[in-house]
């Protein structure tokens, strides 16, 4: 399989200074501060790149899990809120609520509940990221 990576510069102290990320390939790249990342200003952040990774593995995820069982979706769509709070460990990321919906001919909500719940399990990012961090689940089929 291959490797992954992005590249990160920061320039300047924490509060005043600003960076850029990029993705490997380029297809995301933005500018980040200290107001992306704690405030309300422009740019992306950490959290936000998390977000993306993780939505889009769960997206896959349970897309692959419904076509596995027989369903094969129309779409998924799922948006990640990454929580960064103060702790007393420092600032962390101490949840991730995923709100997934699903349009699925054919199945049942019952089957639909259990698939996402597997996909949430098995989504490489859920299995990395929830040793630290609860991750939540809200799943509607459309």
């Amino acid at each position: 399989m291959p490797i992954r990576n992005a590249t990160a510069r920061w320039q300047g102290n924490l509060t005043e200074g600003s960076g850029t990320i990029k993705t490997g390939k380029g297809g995301i790249q933005g500018n980040y501060s200290f107001k992306s990342r704690f405030e309300e200003g422009e740019g992306t952040n950490p959290e936000e790149l998390i977000a993306a990774a993780h939505s889009g593995c769960f997206s896959m995820a349970f897309a692959k899990a419904l076509s596995d069982a027989g369903f094969t979706p129309t779409s998924v769509e799922t948006v990640a809120k990454v929580h960064l709070d103060k702790t007393d460990a420092g600032m962390t990321v101490t949840r991730i609520d995923l709100e997934t919906q699903g349009d699925v001919p054919g199945v049942d909500e019952g089957t639909f509940q259990k698939i996402a719940e597997d996909a949430k399990a098995n989504c490489p990012i859920s299995r990395l990221l929830s040793p630290g961090a609860e991750i939540t689940l809200s799943a509607k089929l459309a």
